[in-house]
């Protein structure tokens, strides 16, 4: 959508950090919350200021008692075997993999996380975590108690930092996104047990014994393709606050919530053997 499509869409008044604020605050978004954000700027409609006016206005909302955090990945920084969107020939595999650089905290891009997640992770007193494929960034309150992932293998279980928002009993807010977005059903994926769940190896460059390597850690295979029907099953018999931030269609949840009733539905739903049969 052009800018000029946006602002046609924008029918009353352009979005502005004070007009987010309200909107925020109507939806439920409170001081001192724990709150995962999946964003789309676009949804939004014209915003004076672009990103960070959605970035300030949050953190106005939540303050420094709360913390704000946004999915960061870099699908780019994993085997390239496995890329299909795009996939790139056989004869490129390990030529990329002697040659990614490394995973840098401050210079390595998001892919496919939009632009408030790609422009949040660069503001100052925002840290971000080290998975070199799965990152999360986050501001506040909790910001190093969620993020402390030393770690690589099982990228979004228990202890990553989707497994603390779940302790800290944290929020998901869907701005503009739908439940394909909502990474907080992969913690469920960790915790389910389900009929062809397969274990795998993840590979990535790393620096280890002062030098650069490639180097493959265990897993779990991962799938988003059933993700919107578990939230709509979610929504029959849950309540969940709805409403408009801005154009974009929001949603406001409990993340503990939706994760546990995740966990059961796949355990009596999903047959992944079926889906690669």
């Amino acid at each position: 959508m052009t800018e000029k499509e946006t602002i046609i869409n924008k029918t009353n008044q352009p979005n502005t950090v004070s007009s987010l604020v309200t909107d925020f605050k109507s939806i439920g978004i409170n001081e001192g919350m724990t709150l995962l954000v999946h964003s789309s700027l676009s949804s939004l409609g014209w915003v004076c200021g672009g990103p960070v006016a959605v970035i300030l206005a949050l953190e106005e909302v939540l303050t420094e008692n709360g913390t704000l955090i946004m999915p960061t990945h870099s699908s780019d920084y994993s085997d390239p075997a496995e890329w299909c969107n795009p996939p790139v020939p056989e004869t490129w595999w390990d030529i990329i993999r002697n040659e990614m650089p490394l995973f840098d905290k401050n210079l390595t891009p998001t892919r496919g996380m939009g632009k408030i997640a790609e422009t949040f992770r660069k503001q100052n007193g925002v840290i971000r975590s080290n998975h070199p494929e799965l990152s999360f960034a986050a501001w506040g309150r909790n910001k190093e108690y969620i993020l402390q992932d030393e770690y690589y293998d099982f990228s979004l279980n228990e202890k990553s930092p989707l497994g603390r928002i779940y302790e800290l009993n944290g929020n998901i807010l869907l701005l503009g996104v739908d439940y394909s977005n909502n990474t907080s059903f992969h913690l469920a994926e960790y915790k389910a047990n389900y009929p062809g769940k397969k274990y795998i190896k993840k590979g990535f460059p790393v620096f280890e014994d002062n030098k650069k390597l490639w180097k493959y850690f265990d897993d779990i295979d991962i799938s988003s393709d059933d993700f919107n029907e578990i939230g709509l099953a979610y929504e029959k018999d849950n309540l969940i606050i709805t409403g408009k931030i801005g154009n974009a269609n929001t949603k406001l949840l409990n993340q503990k919530k939706l994760v546990d009733f995740a966990k059961e539905w796949m355990e009596k739903n999903r047959n992944l053997t079926k889906l690669s049969s």
